[in-house]
């Protein structure tokens, strides 16, 4: 088990304080269960119409269902393709083929893993209307800390490699500063620089792995990126974690948001500490995440919270949102997001079988919501955003943290630190 969360957050105490409950529940009740409830019988595999989503631009969010261009394949089994078939690999599916074991000086049995991926580009494009970025930053391709309910498996499929892989098969790509270096001026676009662009391009680090899981402290591929980052100015870019990881790199991000617009998003799904380690397996809890954010607000460096994904019946219940607003505000977060679950096949061949192992009383309903189209309905969505715009008003957070992307970066210090601080 990596020691990324193995020692307490010193001086750090998350506060718990009464708040007041939310008027209706949005979900059926269902309590954290000590232990597993015995598995519930006779019910189906969560299935999709859509199929698992294959394509070249694993750094984009996987596509929902009614969403163009939307492809589909089988997966495979296993660490690599064994058909038979004439048809060769090809894409990045041909460079996981040939990629070479990482060395690592971890001796853990637990230990994933590790490849050294030859990526040839770092800076992806994201074409997707539902984000607010148009280029991505992974500097791994698998986590290690095996999210139970995380779209990105979906990316290991492209690999032909099973999503449930996702956590044991970690890739390393090679040469990201080098890359990055080259990318940036070639392909990134300012203010201005192109006809009816009045923004900076966004850049959003760790939209499909987390770039501060433990292969960080060995390889060293998001430090790499973020020094070349460092040198220009003018950018805008985020940075989302669960790792108090982020710390190490604290001066480094303090130059970079001098220099450019910067976000560090710190996920926190849940103050519950165990039942953040059933949904999170090998993350850091979440008073090391607090502690982590506000290290970072500390030294300066814009940074705010992810309460991302909102699971329904276990993660919505009332007050628990609430409570982490106030704590995120206690740890100095500028900022507080959200987003619902949404459960593609490839992530529900993890997350359903332990849901119904965990939490039996939840199965039917998550069956009826997420079997057909990945997400949660529309009066659901419309509850949960009123509830979080109230959440916002309550604890003095911005109405739209991140509309700022979207404002013009036209020199040095025209940082997200200046404008919602305090």
């Amino acid at each position: 088990m990596s020691p990324v969360h193995s020692f307490p957050a010193t001086g750090f105490r998350i506060r718990r304080r009464h708040v007041s409950p939310t008027p209706a529940p949005l979900f059926p009740i269902c309590p954290e269960a000590v232990s597993p409830n015995p598995l519930a019988g006779g019910l189906a595999p969560l299935t999709s119409p859509s199929g698992s989503s294959h394509g070249p631009n694993a750094g984009c969010p996987a596509l929902m269902a009614g969403d163009a261009g939307l492809a589909t394949a089988p997966a495979t089994a296993g660490p690599r393709r064994t058909s038979t078939a004439a048809a060769p690999l090809v894409g990045i599916a041909r460079l996981a083929s040939i990629s070479p074991a990482a060395e690592s000086k971890r001796r853990s049995e637990e230990r994933p893993e590790y490849f050294l991926l030859p990526v040839r580009s770092i800076l992806n494009r994201c074409n997707s209307k539902r984000v607010p970025f148009e280029w991505t930053i992974n500097p791994y391709r698998g986590c290690e800390f095996a999210c139970k309910y995380c779209y990105a498996r979906y990316t290991h499929e492209f690999m032909e490699l099973d999503g449930l892989d996702f956590e044991k098969k970690i890739f390393v790509k090679q040469d990201a500063g080098a890359l990055l270096r080259r990318e940036v001026p070639e392909k990134y676009c300012k203010s201005g620089e192109r006809p009816n662009l009045d923004h900076p391009e966004h850049i959003a680090i760790g939209s499909a792995t987390d770039p501060y899981q433990p292969a960080e402290r060995e390889y060293g591929v998001t430090r790499a990126c973020l020094e070349e980052l460092v040198q220009r100015e003018g950018l805008s870019i985020s940075i989302t974690t669960k790792s108090n990881q982020v710390v190490r790199d604290v001066e480094l991000l303090r130059r970079i948001a001098a220099r450019s617009a910067l976000y560090v998003n710190m996920t926190v799904t849940t103050l519950r500490p165990r039942l953040a380690r059933w949904l999170e397996p090998r993350a850091p809890r979440p008073d090391l995440r607090l502690a982590a954010l506000r290290l970072l607000r500390e030294a300066g460096v814009p940074a705010g919270v992810l309460a991302s994904p909102v699971l329904p019946g276990i993660t919505d219940g009332a007050g628990e949102l609430e409570a982490l607003a106030q704590a995120a505000k206690d740890a100095g977060a500028a900022w507080f997001s959200s987003g619902i679950l949404f459960l593609q096949p490839t992530s529900a061949k993890q997350f359903m079988p332990a849901l119904r192992e965990k939490f039996p009383r939840l199965a039917k309903q998550y069956e009826e919501w997420f079997g057909r189209y990945g997400h949660v309905p529309d009066d659901y969505r419309a509850a949960m955003r009123r509830r979080l715009s109230d959440i916002r008003k309550k604890f003095g957070y911005p109405d739209r943290p991140f509309s700022e992307m979207q404002t013009p970066v036209a020199a040095a210090q025209m940082s997200l630190a200046l404008k919602v601080a305090g």
